[in-house]
Order: C-alpha cells, then structure tokens, then sequence
C-alpha cells in the first residue's frame, strides 16, 4: 500500500497526508456513537482534476473513499473506513464566480457557508440556507446531506438553490448536471439525484447556487413563552393552516432554555417551552397574526425585539441549543420531521420518553417544517445509561414514522440511521437505491459504510455501538 501511495504522491506532492496525528482529525465527524476506522492515508485534492485522479487511482486498486467535507456533520457519513482512504475538500475553498445580474454563485465544495452569504451580501445578494453550523460547515457538505436551517419554513433547503454540479464519478470520469438557466428540463435530474447521496455516488467539486434578493424588510422578532410544551406544538400547527410564512419559526424546550441560560445568561424565562418567530419584510400584519395566535393558546409572554441587536440575541440563544446541551454530559441528537400538523404529538411522545427512560431529553428545532432534534442527555461510561440512550433514540424516530414522518430532515442517513432506511422507503425504491449505487459505483468503493452504499445489505434495523464497552446497541428492538 506504501508503494500505491508513493505513485499517488507523485501526481501531487501535497496529496497524501499519513501523518498519524492529522489523519486522527479526519477520522470522524460529530456524531455519537458511530463507528469509524483509521484510514490509511487522507487526500488533500485542490482541484476537480486531483480528484479525479485520487479516484481513478482509489478504483484501479479497490480503495474504499470517504469523501470529507469540513467534518461538522451528525450521522457519522464522513466517518473514515479501516484500510481507506478519506478524500477531504478543505482545499478546494474558492468562491469562483458571482453572477450579480443572472444572480448565480459558483463555489468549490470547501467554501464555508458563512464566508458565501457574507460575500453574498456584499453585492446586495441573499443566500437563504443556513444551518446552524453555519459558520463551519462547508458547501459541499451542505449539498451532500442537502442540509436545512432556520430560514427552511420560508426559503427551502440547500437542493432548492442547487442549479449545477460538477462531480467526479468512482472512476474518476468527471460529470457536469444542471446549468446556469432558470428553466431547463433536458433529461433527467441528475442534480437533485446527487444531492442528498452522501458522498455514495459521487464526489461533488463545483456548485452553482441561485441566489435571491436581500430581504425587503427590515427584521422583525418574536419571543412567546408558554407553560405547555403541547400548547406551542399547536400554535405551530396553527400558523402553518393558516398560511403564514415567517422567515423563522424555531422552539426551544424547558432543558434547552435552562441549559442555553446556563452557558450565556441572556434572562429567558423558565418555562416549557419559548417560540421564536421571525419576519424579514416589510408586512408587519404575519407577525401580528402569529403574536394573536400564540395570545389565544395562552402564551405567558410575547416579546417583540425592538432593535436588531436584541432580536440577534435571541437568535443566539437558539444556535446556542446544541452547545448549551452539550456541556450537560454525553449527548446523542436526533433529527426527525413530521407533518406540522402532527408536531404537537411528536413534542408529548418526547416527553413521555423521557418519563419512561428517566434520561433528560432537550428539544430543539425548525417547528415550522416539523423538523425537531431531540437531544439524549446520558453517562457514555454507563452501560445501562447507553441502553437507555439508544432506546429512548429508537422511540423517537419511530414515533416520528408513525406520525407519518422521516427518519431525517436534514443531517442526512450516514451511519446513524442507514438501518431505518429500509424500514421508512417501500421495497421497489429501496431496491432502486441499490441499482442506482450499482449503476455509479459498481466496485462500492464511495463511502461503503454509509446510508444508500449498504442498502442493499441491510437485513434490519439499525445499530449504534458505543465508544465505551462498545455493547453494539440494535435500533429497533425496544418498544416504540
């Protein structure tokens, strides 16, 4: 493999990194409880022909890849393969072209979210997704995963401003979808088949983002706190009926606002639950409905920020949920959506899983597309904590299928839910995930461990297996 490698370098004297101590950076992403291995090397590509190369050469030996964005995703899908090779774009980091008339953006995968609506921006543009690792997380990782945000209730996700791609196949042949025209429908829709693959069907190297006028209004926020978790799942039901589209509407639970006071005091109010609502144009009669709305399901309090710092520390409060949750103890986030209309159901199992396991459980998330991440506080040294952990992890992903929900709204299968695929699709589209897979990758050498790259080898559920004691933990054998 040394000598394999040797030939590698020689195309490129930057490309292969076997230091021990970097590759152990490259090695996972923050997921918990997923495995990973230690990959033999780490590719550094700076540009799609290097890639190709790192390809052409991956597939003429039958090295398994895992392709890499920055490393901040939460299904274990950039988790390294014992005896593979993990193919990082954090070099490829150029913000290539930006099309202010056509308003169009040209990225490499690498580019960190942040930097492209910043520079965006700049020329009096919007790039609407935005996750909520916004300010690390890469482009490509975005469309890999086809990742969401708090702006999804109004704007959509990262595939809805996908116009082209260019990806480098598992052979190293290089591939070019989409285009840069508002219309366009000659064949198939390659561009929204990679979207979403998770690195099993291709490399992506190049992204054409449609981009939007700045907002028209300036923006507005609402703070709502109610006594009953319930009572704020159904003023979302509520809004979503009537209609109305905020810019924003995320919900914080009881643990999520305690543990978020606790890290940085900013006086939230102790109850079950707090609504945020945004607007960001110019019709103060949306935000006056939803405040109406929340009054009539017997909100606590309804606070308007009056200045755009004070409705930026609310916004911080919620992108500080998962941090505030973390310092908690050892920590496994789900991520699950549901018709909106059944959120308020979604929100009383959490709680009554909680009850039944004992471990704290914070809630968190986009309430607006029925998007949710419950947060499983529990000891990784405890056996029976990790029991507990991945069962109370099992129940609210099958509560949400059986609400008529998905296993994942945004963070993608990886390795944390690849088991749940076969239980969420119908049998002929989960053969044709493995025909597809097949058809790209006929060696599987394209992220093997991860989502579509096993379905065909899925017999059941899925498996999460503990960093400590490692009791192999099997999704779907606990009551739902």
């Amino acid at each position: 493999m040394a000598g394999l490698l040797d030939d590698l370098r020689g195309h490129a004297p930057h490309l292969v990194i076997t230091d021990p101590d970097i590759m152990a950076g490259y090695c996972r992403d923050q997921s918990r409880l997923t495995e990973s291995g230690l990959p033999i090397a780490v590719l550094a590509p700076a540009t799609t022909a290097e890639v190709s190369t790192c390809l052409k050469w991956a597939s003429s030996h039958g090295v398994p890849v895992v392709p890499r964005g920055l490393g901040s995703g939460l299904s274990g899908g950039a988790n390294a393969v014992a005896g593979g090779v993990v193919l990082s774009l954090h070099r490829m980091n150029r913000i290539k072209d930006l099309d202010a008339r056509e308003h169009l953006a040209v990225v490499e995968p690498g580019v960190i979210t942040a930097q492209l609506r910043s520079a965006v921006s700049a020329v009096g543009l919007f790039y609407p997704p935005d996750p909520g690792s916004v300010e690390f997380c890469s482009i490509g990782g975005n469309v890999a995963t086809n990742a969401g945000g708090m702006c999804c209730v109004k704007y959509g996700v990262t595939g809805d401003f996908v116009e082209a791609l260019e990806i480098v196949l598992a052979d190293g042949q290089i591939l070019r979808t989409g285009g840069r025209t508002v219309k366009g429908v000659a064949g198939l829709d390659l561009t929204s088949l990679f979207v979403g693959s998770e690195g099993t069907l291709g490399v992506v190297t190049e992204v054409t983002v449609r981009l939007r006028s700045q907002p028209s209004g300036p923006l507005q926020t609402l703070a709502a706190t109610f006594a009953d978790l319930g009572a704020a799942g159904r003023v979302v039901t509520a809004i979503v009926a009537e209609g109305l589209r905020p810019s924003l509407l995320e919900i914080l639970d009881r643990t999520t606002i305690q543990a978020v006071n606790q890290l940085v005091p900013m006086g939230l109010e102790d109850c079950a639950a707090l609504l945020l609502v945004q607007i960001d144009d110019a019709d103060d009669s949306i935000l006056a409905r939803i405040e109406s709305l929340c009054a009539a399901a017997g909100a606590d309090d309804l606070i308007r920020s009056e200045s755009p710092q004070e409705a930026d520390m609310l916004l911080e409060a919620r992108r500080m949920a998962l941090p505030a949750l973390e310092r908690l103890g050892d920590w496994l986030l789900d991520d699950v959506c549901v018709p909106c209309h059944r959120i308020a159901e979604l929100l009383e199992s959490i709680e009554q899983i909680s009850d039944d396991t004992g471990l704290r459980i914070g809630v968190f998330g986009h309430a607006g597309d029925g998007n949710l991440h419950p947060t499983i506080i529990y000891d990784a040294s405890e056996p029976e904590q990790c029991d507990l952990a991945a069962a109370a992890f099992d129940r609210i992903t099958a509560a949400a299928l059986g609400l008529g929900g998905t296993i994942t709204g945004e963070h993608g299968v990886g390795r944390l839910k690849m088991g749940w695929l076969k239980r969420e699709l119908d049998p002929v589209a989960f053969s044709l995930h493995g025909e597809i897979k097949h058809a790209l990758d006929p060696k599987g050498i394209l992220n093997p461990e991860s989502s579509v790259a096993r379905s065909e080898s899925i017999a059941g559920h899925g498996q999460l297996n503990s960093p400590a004691k490692d009791p192999a933990l099997l999704l779907g054998e606990y009551s739902a």
